[in-house]
């Protein structure tokens, strides 16, 4: 997907920017990038504008010291807004992009039109402990190591190997495998600490909605979580439903942590069809 570029506080933020109709931005999650959602992107474009920016600190956009929290992260997307002209959108946020986008809603309600939460953050303390380790002391010396090219090119030698086997790897595995190989780089290894530890703690998730968040809103909201979700797990729907009185959950069975890969056709329906509703 071809993208551009906006400056936005100094910083260059790329975004993909397709389609024509009611807006529909995507925030994808930790270590991810805007390819999370590119198979979304053409069964959308042709009743929609469809924007996908990636985050400050991942992708092709700029990865500057400073602010990686969540309102930060939402002030952005706003002022991608203002300067693309959009008034409301629905918000698409995966993972940390959920928490993302709950913190948008939170401070700009009047900015959104629906709300999708996929195997969101933000719903209660429980973590995967891969993410709760990278909040402790010294990970900004053990991450280099494990991320070096050393290490990179042992496993794909054995990913290649088991690959001649029969073994293909699942989409949990895939995404994690291409975060990981993103922490290769300096300035992403930093963003990644920065935005790990605004959300995270050794305990878990620190940022909650039930806490910062309000939960009594009116805007419609879809819920879609893996029954087999490792990272976040898949009781925080029951928790958003509980919260949220709008909401509608969908739950992909035996998909993990991102169902929107596992099944697009399924969620790129279901998605379709909610927006239009």
């Amino acid at each position: 997907m071809s993208a551009h570029t906006a400056k936005l506080h100094g910083h260059e933020l790329s975004y993909v920017d397709r389609g024509t109709g009611p807006a529909i931005l995507f925030i994808h999650g930790l270590l991810g990038t805007n390819r999370n959602w590119s198979h979304l992107v053409t069964c959308l474009e042709t009743s929609n504008r469809v924007l996908v920016p990636d985050l400050f600190g991942h992708g092709a956009s700029d990865k500057p010291m400073g602010d990686y929290s969540l309102g930060s992260h939402a002030a952005t997307l706003r002022d991608l807004l203002d300067r693309l002209d959009i008034d409301t959108v629905t918000l698409v946020g995966h993972s940390l992009g959920g928490g993302i986008a709950l913190q948008f809603c939170y401070l700009f309600p009047e900015r959104v039109d629906r709300l999708v939460l996929v195997s969101s953050g933000g719903l209660g303390r429980s973590v995967s402990p891969l993410l709760r380790a990278a909040t402790l002391p010294g990970a900004e010396l053990v991450i280099p190591v494990i991320a070096s090219g050393w290490v990179r090119s042992r496993l794909e030698g054995l990913s290649a190997q088991l690959g001649r086997l029969g073994w293909r790897p699942a989409a949990d595995v895939r995404e994690a495998w291409r975060g990981f190989t993103s922490l290769s780089d300096a300035d992403s290894r930093r963003a990644f600490l920065a935005t790990t530890r605004a959300v995270i703690d050794p305990g878990g998730q620190t940022v909650t909605a039930h806490d910062h968040l309000p939960m009594k809103t009116d805007i419609r909201t879809l819920v879609v979580w893996g029954t087999r979700d490792r990272m976040i797990p898949a009781w925080h729907a029951t928790t958003a439903h509980n919260a949220i009185p709008s909401s509608r959950v969908e739950l992909f069975e035996g998909a993990g942590h991102f169902p929107h890969l596992e099944e697009p056709e399924r969620f790129a329906t279901l998605l379709g069809d909610f927006i239009a509703s």
